[in-house]
């Protein structure tokens, strides 16, 4: 079983609403994130403790520049995002260094898994 981390507890209350569906990963990520496969949704620092929120399926992944967002992926990588700007924003706090829209990322959509 896979694990779909995300870092900061910002996502914490979305993640449990089920109001975020995608998650937004710099680089390409199509030989991690394969569609039809079933991850854990969990929440923690990388090297340590997480929590699992909930199982999911990987629906689709889509590799873009993020210039190339739209708007239903924006707002389903963070509800409170209306721009490519604050996707790339976010991506350069994550990932400590500048980030542009003519960078490369994966658009990975997932679905809850009722168990």
């Amino acid at each position: 079983m896979f694990a779909l981390n995300f870092y900061s507890d910002i996502y914490l209350d979305v993640l449990k609403a089920h109001r975020k569906t995608v998650s937004i990963r710099l680089g390409d990520k199509t030989d991690k994130y394969r569609s039809g496969e079933i991850v854990w949704v969990t929440v923690g620092q990388r090297f340590g403790r997480r929590q699992k929120l909930f199982s999911a399926i990987i629906d689709r992944v889509d590799v873009k520049l993020i210039r190339d967002l739209s708007p239903r992926e924006i707002q389903r990588e963070n509800p409170a995002f209306h721009s490519a700007e604050e996707v790339a924003a976010l991506l350069s706090r994550i990932y400590g260094e500048p980030i542009s829209l003519d960078h490369v990322v994966s658009v990975i959509h997932f679905s809850p898994v009722e168990e």
